[in-house]
């Protein structure tokens, strides 16, 4: 059976991106609660993104890690807050 994950309002069938995209919105509900953080990715649009929305960007095919990136710097998110409540288990592996 297939995992789905909900992008934009729709429901995304995939196997690596799965990880990428539920550690991707884990950050977005630690940081901005799961209500304010769906209607971010939705509404708000960001100029590193091209303009776009989060859900926008996700769906054109960037990197999760970019969109996280690009709405940490549009939102003033501290470093120290960057990698959510688990930090240990999402920092970049040298």
């Amino acid at each position: 059976m297939a995992n789905f994950l909900r992008v934009g309002g729709r429901r995304r069938c995939g196997k690596i991106a799965d990880v990428r995209l539920s550690v991707f919105w884990t950050l977005m509900n630690d940081e901005f609660e799961a209500g304010y953080a769906t209607s971010l990715a939705r509404d708000h649009t960001v100029l590193t993104l091209g303009g776009r929305t989060v859900d926008e960007a996700l769906e054109a095919g960037i990197p999760a890690r970019e969109v996280w990136d690009a709405i940490c710097d549009e939102m003033d998110v501290p470093a120290e807050r960057r990698f959510g409540k688990e930090p240990e288990r999402l920092r970049r592996r040298p």
